[in-house]
């Protein structure tokens, strides 16, 4: 039977930028599915229709729909996440809901200090108003450019944030950016645990959104684990890096990485 592989978006892109993954390790010989967050619709379009019900779920609600998710699976899938799907990916992950986790560009989790000028700018859309604490929000072309897609060409950015882009809930920035204030952060990550899969924290060295920094932060709290936990940098890549033309050079690295773990 082949081995499921759960992809897991981040905000502001839709399930179906990972088709290209899918299809990817499906000649690999996994068995790959990419759900929606709650509230997502069944296309991009669908989404924008319907901001209202993208709104107001967070980490908590979103890592459960993806545990209930699992529980229906004929055996523990490879997590890989993109951003907060990263995220959600280590906390599968701690949980022992997977057999291993590709965390790409992730957001900070809790115990991550560094929060670099860039990410704060790419954040501003959400935080500038707390109302969006329980709204989704959508980018402006602008504002994707510079938080996704600095790396590559203005035209590619465009083309990239008319094709993939939905609303995102901002309630899981606000999360993020309160966690190592609150005891019982849903953005917590049981880093210390021994038998879990192993990790894979994958950064882009131009990213905006999630700054090298910030993973080299998240890759000191597993420091009391004794679990296999790597790193790997891409030092020309933005956010974008699982969906622009360079998504491949990710793909076939972490496919690489999956299979010397024996995965």
């Amino acid at each position: 039977m082949a081995t499921p592989v759960l992809f897991i978006h981040g905000l502001w892109l839709h399930a179906s930028s990972w088709e290209p993954w899918m299809h990817l390790f499906r000649d690999a010989g996994y068995e790959p599915l990419a759900p929606g967050w709650p509230g997502d619709g069944e296309t991009v379009e669908a989404s924008r229709a319907n901001a209202d019900s993208i709104g107001d779920h967070g980490i908590d609600d979103v890592t459960e729909h993806f545990a209930s998710i699992i529980a229906n699976l004929p055996e523990k899938p490879i997590l890989i996440g993109h951003s907060f799907g990263g995220m959600i990916a280590q906390k599968l992950l701690g949980r022992d809901l997977g057999v291993a986790a590709v965390a790409i560009d992730a957001a900070q989790i809790k115990g991550v200090l560094p929060v670099p000028l860039s990410a704060l700018r790419a954040t501003l859309p959400v935080f500038k108003n707390p109302a969006n604490r329980h709204r989704a929000v959508s980018l402006t072309s602008e504002q994707f450019r510079f938080a996704f897609a600095n790396a590559v060409s203005e035209k590619e950015s465009d083309e990239l944030f008319a094709h993939w882009t939905i609303p995102a809930p901002g309630k899981p920035l606000f999360e993020a950016a309160s966690a190592n204030f609150d005891p019982h952060s849903p953005a917590k990550v049981a880093t210390e645990n021994q038998n879990r899969g192993p990790l894979l924290l994958i950064t882009g060295g131009r990213d905006h959104t999630v700054p090298e920094a910030v993973t080299r932060a998240t890759l000191k709290q597993y420091r009391h684990s004794d679990a296999v936990t790597d790193f790997l940098e891409f030092e020309d890549r933005s956010h974008s890096l699982t969906i622009d033309s360079g998504w491949r050079t990710v793909a076939d690295a972490s496919l690489a990485w999956l299979q010397k773990q024996g995965l």
